[in-house]
């Protein structure tokens, strides 16, 4: 849809919303799994794993660490030694030496003062750690500063006393020499560290990973090596759905079906005495929206038996193999349980015809899930007390062999909700919302054809969220009525700039729909028009279509005029068209092209259908008429279209005063409502004939 389209929106949505909506959500879980929550224990494993990884590490980088001893480097040891303040030197090792200072000179020298301010009674280490090469230089070194002492000692006495007898000179090279010692430390953790702590550190780091990537995948204890095991969330006595038939509003013949299923799992005997056998599988087909999860949670809560629940796509995984080995762990666990519930959403992730979309030859992961469910379905093994339930937008697309008797024996479709169903719907939606009094629950149903369970709920919320923007104490009509606008036509776009020769234009478009519709017999009602701009749209009315099985050529004669009016107005009143009616034509083109290609209303055509209801059209690369078929479903689509175009501008022409008076109230008001119309063109006098035959015919025996 373009920006520039004006819409004649019908209020019939087909938004896609989740299903299982039309009653409350399920909200238990599995303990210990999916609830977004830690476990105590998880914690404090994590909390260990950093303790052990800190440990190592710390002493695989403090490996050769001197006990907190100052590591220095030669002139500061050269400057020790010639002062001799130096105690005793220790070489530990052979690696390094350690020297410790005499306690007279930590006292009274401040030279020492970097380590006065700590320790000063080291027993473990030195007050100084010196590392060197090689332990043989370090002792020449010594050797040297030793040799260096002794002449400056001897060369001042000398000065002084000109004789040095030699007992003084045996004293001083004593005094002069340096005492070097050696011992071995006790390293074993530290070797210990220096060896294996990488090694220790690594395997743990693969542990942590393997518990998180299983947590992300859903699977239990084992890590990854248990990536095969089924993710399927159970309920069963410990954990309730806490959903019966009771909270499924609507879907009478739906729940009618599968109530038998329940029946099946609570009295099987009653059916096996008399020979019968429990069906293996049921499908629940239909539109987005419509419940069918919550549909098969309820067959759980009524039957009061284990239910497994999973998404089709949770077989598929990036490993090979995995999908077909969580079938095989999904059924075991289901037998061990039986008679329980597999439930298997969006089936159609799995359960999609083979060898389509896929390479040839090719190892398909996905046809590999699908053979193995095929095979635990209706293979050598029995199953007795196990029925799959599976839900699916796209039954057409399932492979014939999972559709076969023995295997998903009945398909029960979950259609859209009548007017009754849908007042149904709301009074469950509505039980925690404060309303205003004057709430009509028929009056909404009736304002919401083709909406869905999930719709409806998401009327009630938005109705909610308008009447929390406004400050209301509590959710009236109107506000109802603001939410089924925003959600059908989107939000209103007051701040978009049209010019006034634009608005004027829209205004007559939006006329032109409103005053074409009015006119015919088939025409749908008209709720309002509005030249408010909102979501894509410049414009947009809204009808209420009547709900109808069946549909005559000349009711969507009359809708495909009504599309086309907008046009059409614009030309008898401008003499010139705009992009404005894009939508309106392509609603228009599609309608008419089934007319001629589905429902065989063409005269030129014939009574003949290329509707394909097993969707394999959609992998064809060739059309299943011919070329001059082809053109003759062309030119009947453009006859029609042309048709109900010239009908139109007819209709305008015949009407033109009231067509002006209708816009100028629309441009300067900017909506409009079914009073206004009917206030200019007058009441339409097939209605109550219509009404009146609606009633006759819902009862029996009465024409």
């Amino acid at each position: 849809m373009a920006e520039n389209d004006i819409n004649s929106t019908n209020s019939t949505n087909n938004s896609n919303n989740s299903n299982s909506a039309n009653g409350p959500r399920n909200t238990s879980r599995r303990p210990g799994t999916g609830n977004g929550k830690r476990r105590p224990s998880d914690w404090i494993m994590y909390i260990i794993y950093a303790a052990i990884i800190l440990s190592l590490g710390g002493l695989w980088l403090g490996n050769g660490s001197k006990g907190g001893s100052k590591e220095i480097g030669w002139g500061k040891l050269d400057e020790i030694l010639r002062r001799g303040d130096q105690e005793k030197i220790v070489v530990v090792d052979r690696d390094h030496a350690e020297i410790y200072i005499k306690e007279e000179a930590l006292k009274v020298d401040t030279a020492y003062k970097d380590i006065t301010q700590g320790v000063t009674d080291m027993k473990e280490a030195g007050h100084y750690t010196y590392k060197f090469v090689d332990v043989e230089s370090f002792k020449s070194d010594l050797d040297m500063v030793a040799q260096q002492n002794f002449e400056r000692d001897t060369a001042g006495l000398a000065d002084t006393s000109g004789y040095i007898s030699q007992e003084r000179i045996n004293e001083i090279r004593r005094e002069s020499h340096i005492e070097l010692t050696s011992r071995e430390s006790d390293r074993t953790w530290e070797k210990i560290a220096y060896w294996f702590g990488p090694l220790l550190m690594l395997i743990l780091f693969f542990v942590v990973m393997s518990r998180i990537a299983n947590r992300q995948m859903g699977g239990g204890g084992g890590g990854i090596f248990n990536v095969g095991k089924s993710k399927a969330k159970v309920y069963d006595g410990k954990t309730s759905t806490n959903i019966t038939f009771k909270d499924v509003a609507g879907l009478a013949g739906a729940k009618e079906e599968v109530m038998e299923v329940v029946d099946f799992l609570k009295n099987p005997q009653k059916y096996t005495a008399l020979g019968g056998k429990i069906p293996k599988g049921v499908l629940l087909v239909g539109p987005p929206g419509t419940g069918k999860t919550l549909l098969a949670k309820a067959v759980a809560g009524e039957a009061n038996v284990p239910f497994f629940s999973m998404s089709g796509s949770d077989f598929v995984e990036m490993f090979v193999g995995v999908g077909a080995s969580r079938v095989r762990d999904l059924f075991e666990e289901a037998k061990k349980k039986s008679p329980c519930i597999i439930f298997i959403d969006e089936i159609d992730a799995v359960g999609r015809a083979r060898s389509r979309g896929g390479l040839s030859n090719a190892n398909d992961e996905r046809e590999n899930t699908l053979n193995q469910l095929l095979t635990e379905m209706d293979g050598f093994g029995t199953n007795n007390g196990v029925i799959v339930m599976a839900a699916t937008n796209r039954a057409d697309i399932l492979d014939k062999a999972l559709l076969r008797a023995g295997r998903f024996d009945r398909q029960i479709y979950v259609d859209l909700p009548d007017i009754d169903e849908r007042k149904a719907i709301f009074d469950v939606h509505m039980k925690g919302l404060k309303l205003g009094s004057d709430i009509d629950r028929e009056f909404l149903s009736k304002q919401t054809p083709g909406f869905s369970g999930a719709d409806i709920a998401n009327v009630c919320n938005e109705a909610a969220l308008v009447a929390a923007r406004k400050n209301h104490e509590k959710i009236e009509k109107q506000d109802f009525l603001d939410a089924i606008d925003r959600i059908i036509g989107g939000l209103e776009k007051r701040s978009k700039v049209i010019t006034t020769e634009e608005k004027r234009t829209i205004a007559y478009h939006e006329s032109g729909h409103a005053s074409v519709s009015w006119q015919l017999r088939w025409g749908d009602p008209l709720v309002k028009v509005t030249i408010v701009p909102r979501g894509k749209a410049l414009g947009a009315a809204w009808y209420l279509p009547e709900e109808r099985q069946i549909t005559t050529y000349e009711q969507m004669f009359d809708e495909i005029t009504s599309l086309v009016a907008g046009r059409a107005a614009e030309e008898v009143v401008f003499g010139q068209i705009s992009t404005g009616a894009l939508n309106d034509l392509e609603r228009a083109t599609k309608m008419a092209f089934s007319l001629v290609a589905y429902y065989g209303m063409s005269p030129k055509v014939g009574n003949v259908s290329y509707y394909d209801s097993t969707g394999q059209s959609d992998f064809n690369f060739t059309k299943p008429f011919s070329e001059q078929t082809n053109e003759e479903i062309d030119s009947e689509v453009k006859r029609m279209v042309e048709e109900a175009y010239k009908r139109a501008k007819e209709i305008i022409i015949g009407s033109r005063d009231k067509l002006d008076e209708l816009a100028k109230v629309l441009f300067e008001r900017e909506v409009i409502f079914r009073e206004d119309v009917e206030k200019i063109y007058g009441p339409r006098p097939w209605e109550s004939e219509n009404k009146e035959k609606q009633e006759n015919a819902s009862e029996p025996g009465k024409e």
